[in-house]
Order: C-alpha cells, then structure tokens, then sequence
C-alpha cells in the first residue's frame, strides 16, 4: 500500500496540471470577463486536487502496534512525573516526543516496513544513573525518520517488516519508579508525530 501513495499525488499533480493546460488552450477564444472566471475556476480545481492528493498521503501512514500488550498505541497520559503528550512541559524544557504505554520487558515491533538506521543513547548521563534505559534506536520507514527511546534493539541496521519484533523494552521502573513505563517515539527533525497514531 506504501508503494501507491506517491503514485498517487503524482496522478493528482499530472491531473492539476492538464487541467491548467486545458484550460489556457481555450483562454484565446473567449472574452476576458468569461476567461477571468474560467482562470479561477481552474485554479481553485487545481488546489484542489493537490490539497486532496497530499491529505491523502499524509493522512495514511499510520503507526502499527509498537509494543505488546498495547494493540491500540494507548498513550501515556499523566502520572507523578508528567505528561506523556507532544509538548508537555519537562522543567525548562518542553517534550519532544509522544510515549506510547509499554511495560518493562515487554515485545516492541516494527510500526511498518523499516530500515533500521542505528542505535540511539537517549541521555548525556555522565554520572550512570539511568544506564538501564539509556537505549532506543532509529529507523525510517513510510517516508519518515523516527526513534523509539527506552528499547534495547535486537539489531541497528538493516530491513524488518511490519509486526517483526525490532528489541524489548528496558527496565523503566528502576530508573522512574511508579511511571507509566512506555516507547518514547520522536521525529528525526522532532516534530509532533501524534497524527500518526
């Protein structure tokens, strides 16, 4: 299904400009009043085509079941050390990411086809005290670059297909006691990656 959407927005952007075409061969033959409307009717087809042709792509790369025991992606919401949505406050700083619930030692999958780019050290952590959750790894996939924190990965490169286990999740509990343990998902360019779940 991948496969299809950039076909897809290509169809519609050829689509956008036959039109255009279309319309300026009979823009000569007519008077300006009728040419004017005919522009922007045009025009306004054209936007929408394209508008239509990138919602459709944007809107249908979902992330599959990351973890198992959480077959809907259910988020972390609020616990005694925070929020778990994209922007919630840290301190002085704000939450770059959304935590999808996982317990300690628990499966996490492949949300789709990957390609999986490296092994990620989530904290600067000079003085050790949170080496147990001090993995995660990145990967790319259905056009987007992402990272999963807290999960120790089976492997750093290479291909995995949606479903296939890609590592386990660490040990949350004995870093943050009484958290709601969970896969931290950020975007490479650490945008809000909450519409894809």
């Amino acid at each position: 299904m991948s496969k299809s959407r950039p076909s897809v927005a290509i169809t519609a952007t050829f689509i956008a400009l036959t039109f255009s075409k279309v319309s300026q061969l009979g823009y000569k033959t007519r008077d300006s009043r009728t040419t004017i409307r005919t522009k922007r009717r045009h025009l306004n087809m054209r936007t929408l085509v394209f508008l239509l042709a990138v919602l459709w792509v944007c809107d249908g790369v979902k992330f599959g079941q990351l973890c198992s025991g959480n077959p809907n992606n259910s988020r972390r919401t609020s616990d005694g050390w925070g929020e778990g949505h994209y922007g919630a406050r840290r301190g002085n700083r704000v939450h770059q990411g959304l935590d999808i619930v996982c317990r300690d030692g628990s499966t996490v999958y492949a949300p789709f086809d990957v390609t999986l780019d490296r092994k990620v050290i989530v904290y600067n952590d000079p003085e050790n005290k949170k080496t147990a959750i001090n993995e995660g790894i990145q990967m790319r996939g259905e056009g987007l670059c992402f990272k999963l924190f807290y999960v120790r990965p089976d492997r750093t490169s290479g291909s995995v297909s949606k479903g296939e286990r890609i590592g386990t999740m660490l040990p949350m509990q004995t870093v943050y006691p009484g958290i709601t343990s969970h896969v931290h998902v950020q975007m490479c360019d650490r945008s809000d990656p909450t519409g894809y779940f």
